[in-house]
């Protein structure tokens, strides 16, 4: 899959492993997760999947931080909780969220198969054991989409491994390595406000 990644992603990273700011990051990632998917919903369903969208990203947030304790990298880490977010769009049929076409399901399901298989995650169950209890808000799904699925915003051809493309445009597989000083201030959703009271 091709991700973007910058200094905002690293900080984020940080503000998720810290204990006192997490909450406040969570709540800030998905916000802007459900706005960014909401946007790219057909505009006739965007506002029934809200809710759906917001638990959906709240949980893959516990998602990213355990494949970073695998050992995944930052790009490889978010990328898998992309792929949650895609599986989830396919099986309620809404093909014009997703980020890489319906054909590529399998390739990138595979290539963090060990991963997924610990925690139970497969195309037809996306979230596994991360699930939060009582499932997801419902949202109507779309079925009929699945028969020509429509993919405006996928990217195909980026199954074999995370690509990401940094701030000056180059597209570096795997990912850009961490800078050393990271400003968790920089992370989404954290202000200086929320610092101070750490």
């Amino acid at each position: 899959m091709k991700l973007r990644q910058n200094a905002r992603h690293f900080a984020s990273r940080k503000a998720l492993e810290t204990p006192v700011i997490r909450s406040v990051a969570v709540s800030g990632l998905v916000r802007l997760h459900t706005s960014v998917f909401s946007k790219k919903a057909d505009p006739e369903h965007a506002e029934e999947r809200k809710d759906h969208l917001d638990g959906l990203f709240e949980a893959t947030m516990d998602t990213y931080l355990e494949a970073l304790r695998a050992g995944y990298s930052e790009a490889e880490a978010r990328e898998i909780t992309h792929i949650q977010a895609n599986f989830d769009f396919y099986n309620h049929g809404w093909t014009e969220m997703m980020e890489f076409p319906a054909d590529e399901l399998e390739a990138h399901y595979d290539r963090y198969h060990d991963f997924f298989d610990t925690w139970g995650i497969t195309i037809a169950e996306p979230l596994g054991e991360f699930k939060p209890d009582g499932g997801l808000p419902f949202a109507p799904s779309t079925p009929e989409k699945l028969e020509n699925p429509v993919h405006p915003h996928a990217e195909g051809g980026f199954a074999d491994d995370a690509y990401v493309e940094g701030p000056d445009g180059e597209l570096i597989v795997g990912g850009q390595d961490e800078p050393e000083d990271v400003d968790v201030s920089k992370a989404v959703g954290v202000n200086e406000g929320d610092l101070e009271d750490e």
